[in-house]
């Protein structure tokens, strides 16, 4: 075995050294609390080289790659040594890319335009924006993209992207702050055998010429695709079957323990099927005639820790661990302002050019405006009119405004991608929140005022200009608490299904206690009354409206009682029982209130959730690295 250079120097690259590493998963079964995923596994991945791992489905490649890149779970159990140029120190943000499974990206976005924003966001404000335009159109001419730079990334509603364009943007964008070490997690999954070799050929002769230190994660790669990696790392059951060159030695190993590679078969299926667990029934059945999956494990795992391989591995970490090389210094982003004013922006185009975000929900608005407004058409203000304003209004102000979950599934497209950037420290939480905050605003204000027209004066509400502007403003509250309600949500249950079941029940809860179908008098305390009552936003914007609009008018009083004329302000205290020792504006203040809350609560959830992984922890923190039970 053939070792590389083992002299460490500011111009190598990074060189990541484990050793014993072992990772275990907490369970709840009473019969077992603890589940080994890794053992006693050992390895390095060298400038210029890419290391594949390699193994059946369960064997623990993804975790021993989470792992080397500081992404394990809050209920996982890390021991072991990891070093970076011989030393413990964290893999700091810009010196490291992760390119996960999934391609989560603005699926309305062209491809430079997706890689220009990334610029913009990832590269300090130290550069100016043609030096960052330059960085990416060289990262496009990289990853070969050129011929479809105007191509949207594409999705449900229009093709764009093929599977390996996809992929290598996916790369593209993660190596716009020339990171010295490139992770990757199944990157031809989902591809074809050709579409998988130019994918990987691509990634592999332009970023190792770089210096670059690549590790990858691949289950099934297809012949082609072997001969480009430089070492092999294959797991079962967590256990290093074998550690050393992907080329000859790694088949010489096979052959030397009795499991010669057939002259015409790929070398990786070859790997595989001898170490796969998954058909051993079929073996115990006869149905196919081979030595056991578990004999073979363990003729391959004795035979490695006695190769000279096994000793290579040791002898090179140790070399390695002596020369104590260079610190890795944390790139700098861009600044907070700069982030918030680019996510703005692409947040904007993004809900310009997805019909389903607010086009749709838009027309729907349209229809049912003009629904409410020839239904309710000019109610006038005789004694009839009451009820009926009364129940225009509340429509109004909960079942118009239940139509804004309907951005749900865009909502859960958007934390995707915010998962997937944030995990790579693109940008802060904050900035994200501010800038989905300020670019929504634009269509809600669109969404409010024109079927807002509609609604208020088809049925010949108030005629006064401010009294339809107070009613607009109650309208894009609303509309602002049930998108910020759903945001939430989508950060919290990030499955379409349930996400809408969930915030349907919330808002349906809100409705129920607001104090219309069953008065405020008359609602049980229990819950309903206390607190349920006080924290419904549906309460204080209908309230607002029946303000808005009884306030200063007068009823016949049709029932032949004294006196003939009732005024607003009676029917608003003895009919609907509205809180009236307060003005209209004071409901406003509230709904915007709360918007805010909403909003607080949103960045607070998303920030606890991501403090919950280590992950996240260890791309933006410069403290050693110390591995640790997670807790």
């Amino acid at each position: 075995m053939e070792l590389p250079t083992t002299k460490i120097s500011k111009d190598n690259g990074v060189y990541l050294t484990w050793e014993d590493l072992c990772v275990t998963v907490s369970r709840r079964e009473a019969e077992a609390t603890t589940k080994n995923i890794l053992q006693d596994v050992s390895g390095y991945a060298c400038p210029g080289q890419v290391l594949a791992i390699m193994g059946p489905s369960g064997c623990g490649k993804s975790t021993l790659l989470d792992a080397l890149a500081g992404r394990l779970d809050m209920n996982t159990k890390q021991s072991g040594q990891m070093l970076v140029n011989g030393q413990r120190q964290a893999l700091a943000y810009g010196t490291l890319a992760y390119v996960t499974q999934d391609d989560a990206l603005v699926t309305t976005l062209t491809l430079q335009e997706t890689v220009y924003y990334s610029s913009e966001l990832q590269l300090p404000e130290s550069m100016s924006k043609s030096d960052k335009r330059k960085r990416a159109d060289d990262c496009i001419k990289e990853m070969g993209l050129q011929g479809a730079i105007n191509t949207r990334i594409g999705g449900w509603s229009s093709k764009g992207l093929s599977g390996g364009e996809r992929r290598r943007l996916s790369i593209c964008i993660e190596i716009l702050t020339h990171p010295k070490l490139l992770f990757l997690d199944e990157p031809t999954s989902g591809l074809d055998s050709a579409a998988s070799f130019y994918v990987m050929s691509r990634i592999i002769g332009n970023q190792t010429s770089k210096g670059r230190t690549i590790i990858a994660s691949i289950h099934q790669p297809s012949s082609q695709v072997y001969r480009l990696f430089d070492n092999l790392c294959l797991l079962s059951d967590g256990r290093t079957v074998y550690f050393g060159p992907a080329a000859d030695q790694a088949n010489q190993f096979f052959a030397a323990n009795g499991y010669p590679c057939p002259s015409l078969q790929n070398p990786a299926d070859h790997f595989l099927e001898l170490i796969n667990k998954d058909f051993d029934e079929d073996i115990e059945q006869g149905i196919v005639e081979r030595k056991s999956t578990e004999e073979n494990v363990n003729i391959l795992l004795n035979s490695y820790k006695s190769s000279e391989n096994y000793n290579n591995v040791r002898g090179f970490i140790s070399t390695i661990c002596k020369q104590k090389g260079e610190r890795l210094e944390r790139k700098k982003h861009a600044s907070f302002f700069t982030q918030c004013e680019v996510l703005t922006r692409r947040s904007f185009v993004n809900m310009y050019r997805d019909l389903g975000y607010y086009w749709l929900r838009f027309l729907v608005y349209l229809v049912l405006a003009f629904g409410l407004g020839t239904i309710f058409f000019n109610l006038g203000n005789n004694y009839n009119s009451i009820q009926a304003k009364g129940w225009l209004l509340m429509f109004v102000s909960s079942f118009l405004t239940f139509m804004t979950i309907g951005g749900f599934p865009s909502f859960i497209e958007d934390m995707k991608v915010f998962k997937r950037e944030r995990l790579n420290g693109h940008y802060g939480t904050t900035s994200f929140v501010v800038a989905n905050t300020l670019s929504s605003i634009p269509y809600l204000l669109l969404v409010s005022l024109i079927p807002g027209v509609i609604t208020y004066y088809l049925p010949g509400l108030k005629r006064d200009y401010n009294c339809f502007l107070y009613f607009a403003m109650i309208l894009f509250a609303c509309m602002m608490l049930v998108e910020s309600m759903m945001m939430i949500v989508a950060s919290l249950v990030p499955n379409y299904l349930m996400g809408i079941i969930t915030g349907a029940g919330v808002q349906g809860l809100m409705i129920l206690g607001a104090g219309f179908f069953r008065l405020p008098s008359d609602l049980p305390n229990i819950f309903w009354r206390y607190p349920l009552y006080y924290i419904s936003f549906t309460k204080y914007a209908y309230q607002g409206l029946f303000k808005n609009e009884f306030e200063g008018l007068e009823f016949p009083n049709s029932q032949g009682k004294t006196p003939s004329m009732i005024s607003g302000t009676v029917i608003l205290k003895d009919t609907w029982q509205v809180e009236t020792g307060y003005s209209k504006w004071v409901n406003l203040v509230i709904l915007l209130g709360m918007v805010v809350v909403y909003r607080l609560m949103f960045l607070i959830i998303i920030k606890g959730l991501e403090k919950l992984k280590p992950a996240i922890k260890a791309l933006v923190m410069r403290a050693p690295r110390q591995v640790h039970v997670a807790t």
